[in-house]
């Protein structure tokens, strides 16, 4: 290991594709960084990028934002030595590369050294692999991939940090990726600035695995951009400047610690509850696993240091798993959805007399069968492969304004023949304007069908995917993706028992939501969502008590009566003590992800305000002094 060096300053200026464009100019001009990262890439990105290449051909598959960025920012970060790591690459990495050495030229920077990292694409040896022994079974059902029946659009594996370092140690000054793990845009540097060694950790050696491991929790916490600094904060109302919050900064030390904090006089804030916020987000079990290295998060810690300013302390690291994780994206057919308006009262019996009237089934048999899209289908009159209802009750009572006696029917149709959810599917909806319920009219115009992708997550033994790094001036060379092939250890974390508060009498327990006593980040992982509940510190010396009380009354059942439609489903709790935390996994609630789910909110961003809309009966000696009032809460 090469001298102990003072922290790694790396800067996040992009949370997905889309973020703010200003963001890297912000970042590199708003005080002393080391490196500029950025993460592009989500599932549904690489769909996106996909579609993006089909319509534009070879050279496309990339976000071309980044070029944009690279623009306002490029030279200064060659004056002031500032590395630049992206996975804007997304499918294309060389063509990425090749439009930003483009760029430079043009801008006169033809000095800057540009490094692309490839290998993750499987696309061109998907066969190969299958006739292999790899099945590309799915995570979340078990299927084998030509049970699909469709064929692959998109095939990439999440490999590891290892080639962004040693682009980095060969000189370049920009690296650019393609489906490395969100944490590798952190890692990557940070084990290239400290001199860390992969092979050391993959031997055993606690040290350098303990530093990845820290350096894996510090790229979780910003790769999502301003979500760490304030961005869909549960106590949102308590953050300056969100208007126009400042992006993260991670402090990596030597042994894998970290400060997260951001430029000063920037919007937003870092606390140990914006951290802790974003350490919850699309978790699942406490053992997070990476090519690279197991980080235990349960053993993370958290303390103020100083204003805007939270230190993560020395996390613990194990082995990496063998296999890689794989996104698979393919074509799952076509869609359409038609919303009604239903005006004014008795909304059950007017959406009942339009299902019978379009599909030939009642309001009953969609809120039975729900969510059964298939089941739903074969009992109706539509000739379509799946059929999903969803009735939004919205309306009031006594409505004054027009959007208060507003209630909606969501119909949804899937197929694989465009056709049959086209015009076959509509016009049963326009013939029926003038011969259904009063006041009967869509939200917008019959449209045709449109196509819908299908995430198919999966694994590939390591040792099937070839990384080579490619570097200015260099001969390509080959590095590992990541991945430990020794007598492995399977990772088991055991789950502390859960505190027993005392029982409380039915009668001393007040209904207030469930917001009042934590916070929620959620988010998808696949089809699964994830919900991460923390109760935080209000400065009454009540924080550890609350905890205690909610991780023994939060279960499995409890989560589903909170959720009834997560009744039929998986749930499984992870305990996080540490940060007083409880992440709540539910399997298939966005069926096969969010390009395929019909569920209104796809992503489930907003599952966990959902949850915490919820009115519970808490101890009346636990409510926060600052909790609102009931009915302010509640609007």
């Amino acid at each position: 290991m090469t001298e102990m060096k003072r922290p790694v300053r790396i800067a996040n200026c992009s949370g997905f594709f889309g973020d703010r464009l200003a963001a890297a100019e912000e970042m590199v001009d708003g005080g002393p960084i080391d490196v500029l990262t950025g993460d592009w890439l989500a599932e549904l990105t690489m769909l996106i990028l996909a579609r993006q290449r089909l319509k534009a051909g070879e050279g496309s598959g990339w976000a071309r934002t980044f070029a944009k960025q690279m623009e306002q920012v490029l030279g200064t970060c060659l004056e002031r030595g500032i590395k630049v790591v992206s996975n804007a690459g997304g499918l294309d990495p060389e063509g990425c590369a090749a439009a930003i050495r483009a760029k430079a030229d043009e801008m006169g920077l033809g000095q800057v050294k540009i490094a692309y990292v490839t290998g993750d694409d499987l696309m061109p040896r998907i066969d190969e692999l299958r006739g292999t022994g790899e099945p590309l079974l799915n995570l979340d059902t078990g299927e084998e991939l030509d049970a699909l029946g469709f064929n692959p659009l998109t095939a990439n594996a999440y490999i590891g940090a290892r080639g962004i370092t040693e682009a980095l140690n060969a000189g370049a000054d920009v690296v650019i990726t393609g489906r490395v793990t969100d944490a590798a845009l952190a890692i990557g540097p940070a084990a290239w600035w400290h001199g860390w060694s992969y092979d050391a950790a993959l031997e055993g050696d606690d040290t350098q695995l303990d530093a990845l491991a820290g350096a894996l929790v510090a790229g979780h916490v910003i790769e999502c951009g301003t979500q760490a600094t304030g961005g869909n904060y549960s106590f949102f109302k308590d953050i300056p400047g969100l208007e126009h919050p400042g992006f993260p900064i991670a402090e990596v030390a030597a042994d894998g610690s970290c400060v997260i904090t951001k430029h000063e006089n920037t919007g937003g804030e870092v606390s140990v509850g914006t951290v802790t916020a974003q350490l919850l987000y699309e978790l699942g079990a406490p053992a997070y696993l990476n090519p690279d290295v197991t980080a235990r998060f349960d053993s993370i810690e958290l303390r103020p240091d100083g204003d805007n300013r939270v230190r993560i302390g020395r996390v613990r690291g194990q082995r990496p798993p063998s296999r890689l994780k794989v996104a698979i994206n393919t074509l799952g057919g076509f869609r359409n959805t038609a919303t009604l308006v239903i005006t004014g009262r008795s909304v059950h019996a007017k959406a009942d007399l339009a299902l019978r009237t379009i599909a030939g089934i009642t309001l009953q048999d969609a809120l039975e069968y729900y969510p059964n899209p298939s089941t739903l289908a074969n009992m109706s009159t539509l000739d379509v492969a799946e059929l999903d209802v969803q009735l939004l009750v919205t309306g009031h009572k006594n409505p004054v304004t027009l959007s208060d006696s507003q209630s909606f029917l969501r119909i949804s149709v899937k197929d694989s023949d465009p056709k049959k959810v086209g015009r076959a599917f509509t016009s049963t909806i326009v013939e029926s304007a003038l011969a259904t319920y009063p006041g009967m009219f869509p939200t917008a115009p019959p449209a045709e069908g449109t196509p819908f992708g299908v995430y198919w997550p999966s694994t590939v033994d390591s040792r099937q995917v070839k990384v080579m790094v490619h570097v200015d001036g260099l001969d390509p060379f080959e590095v590992s993706p990541g991945g430990f092939q020794g007598d492995h250890e399977q990772v088991v974390v055991t789950q502390p028992e859960a505190a027993q508060y005392r029982d409380v009498p039915e009668a001393s327990a007040a209904l207030v939501p469930l917001g009042a006593l934590v916070g929620a980040r959620s988010g998808d992982k696949g089809g699964a969502a994830n919900v991460g509940f923390w109760v935080p510190e209000l400065g009454d010396g009540l924080a550890d008590l609350r905890y205690s009380w909610f991780e023994s009354w939060l279960t499995a059942d409890r989560v589903r009566d909170l959720l009834p439609e997560a009744d039929p489903l998986g749930v499984d709790l992870y305990r996080l003590p540490n940060l007083r935390s409880i992440n709540v996994v539910i399997h298939g609630l966005l069926g096969r992800g969010v390009a395929e789910t019909s569920r209104l909110d796809p992503q489930a961003k907003g599952l966990g305000e959902q949850f915490r809309a919820r009115l519970i009966r808490l101890p009346s000696d636990l409510i926060p002094d600052i909790a609102l009032p009931l009915s302010e809460d509640v609007v």
